[in-house]
């Protein structure tokens, strides 16, 4: 049994480094670089040795060391002996190996013998296997994105397949495209107005959706069930569908081509979801500290200010985000209700640059750089608010 685990380990290790592997030639490729043949049976062929070598091995060597020493050997091998590829392909592979033996280190013999030991290896692998695959897929395209919006008209017309970026040339040269879309085409102000209208949707928003949200979560009110179970039935209609009545209804009140009108549909469109997910996190918090607040003389509106808002701060945090990038992102309702640019949002300039044809390629990448890193950044830093605010209130206290 334990003969038969070991081969299977290695052989699904060995797997999930050729996959690693591959993905970094494909991107060496990308950046110039000539790669006559993958040489999977050299790869194959390492990683199933390393995966035996590090189960015989066990724990005579620190994990540090091993890690050092099959990196060293396997780069050394293919990258100076087999390949003669440059240092900067070399370092990756090094890393590459380096992370793929750390990762196998927490494997042994004694860990092989138990039961259902192989189940779990390959799940773990093919779920670190999906990880990585789903981020390579969904990050790829702003990977071309983003090296596009560096070239020239030249480079793209010459070979529009290289996705390389040539750091030799002056600082101007590389971000010439974003001087261009900030100095000529005014994304400075596009920017200004897309924060507000986000911002301002944020804030009109959680002024209703609290309050809301706290009345389905505590108060008794007739149609509070329904209310409280159809909350989400907006979602069932399309937004195109809405989008023809309102393009009507707008035109005929003058909201037409102005923030306060994008900040009415936006905040119609996230209202829902944003009660919907308050509302869970509010039932959680117990009621005797609200009660407590009663017996002090403080009002609802109080308890509201002192109590439930200072407790909901990751839920609030979490709606706040998902709102703000609905509203960043979204492009339809801004399409069919902006059509002075001095009032467009970001995602609608990107897609009046794109009607014209003589709108280069660089530009156009450019601007939806622009358009992408803001969410990315606000994302990636408060992403535990959204995700703490997400799970706090699936168990009631």
């Amino acid at each position: 049994m334990r003969t038969k685990n070991t081969i299977l380990f290695s052989l699904i290790s060995t797997f999930f480094l050729i996959f690693l592997i591959s993905i970094w030639k494909i991107l060496s490729t990308l950046q110039g670089l000539s790669i006559n043949s993958f040489n999977i049976e050299i790869i194959f062929i390492f990683g199933f040795l390393i995966s035996l070598a590090h189960l015989v091995i066990g724990d005579r060597i620190k994990s540090f060391y091993k890690s050092i020493i099959f990196s060293s050997i396997f780069v050394f091998c293919d990258g100076y002996l087999i390949q003669k590829l440059p240092i900067w392909y070399n370092v990756g592979v090094f890393l590459i190996l380096y992370f793929f033996t750390n990762k196998i280190s927490k494997y042994t013999f004694i860990g092989l013998k138990e039961e259902h030991s192989t189940q779990v290896i390959l799940f773990d692998f093919l779920t670190l296997f999906g990880i990585l695959f789903f981020s390579f897929v969904i990050l790829f395209p702003f990977y071309m994105m983003l090296v596009t919006s560096f070239k020239t008209q030249i480079a793209l017309l010459v070979n529009p397949l290289d996705f390389s970026i040539n750091f030799g040339q002056d600082i101007k040269d590389l971000f010439k495209s974003y001087f261009v879309i900030f100095k000529s085409y005014k994304f400075g102000k596009y920017i200004l107005i897309s924060t507000i209208v986000s911002v301002g949707t944020v804030i009109v928003t959680l002024l209703f959706a609290i309050p809301a949200a706290y009345a389905v979560a505590r108060l008794n009110f007739f149609g509070k069930t329904f209310l409280s179970t159809s909350i989400l039935i907006i979602y069932m209609f399309p937004a195109i569908v809405l989008v023809i009545p309102l393009y009507t209804i707008f035109s005929q009140l003058g909201l037409r081509n102005s923030i306060e009108g994008l900040l009415i549909v936006y905040t119609a469109t996230t209202l829902p979801v944003a009660i919907y997910m308050l509302q869970g996190y509010f039932k959680s918090i117990p009621k005797e500290l609200e009660e407590a607040a009663i017996l002090d003389k403080l009002s609802w509106f109080g308890i509201i200010i002192k109590i439930i808002i200072p407790l909901s701060i990751p839920a609030i945090s979490s709606v706040a985000l998902y709102v703000f990038m609905i509203a960043w992102n979204e492009f339809l309702f801004s399409l069919m209700f902006l059509d002075n640019p001095n009032s467009f949002t970001l995602s609608r300039a990107i897609q009046y640059l794109s009607g014209d044809a003589e709108t280069p390629r660089q530009y156009l990448m450019a601007g939806s750089v622009v358009v992408t890193l803001p969410v990315l950044f606000i994302f990636v830093y408060f992403e535990k608010y959204l995700v703490s605010g997400l799970t706090a209130g699936s168990v009631k206290g």
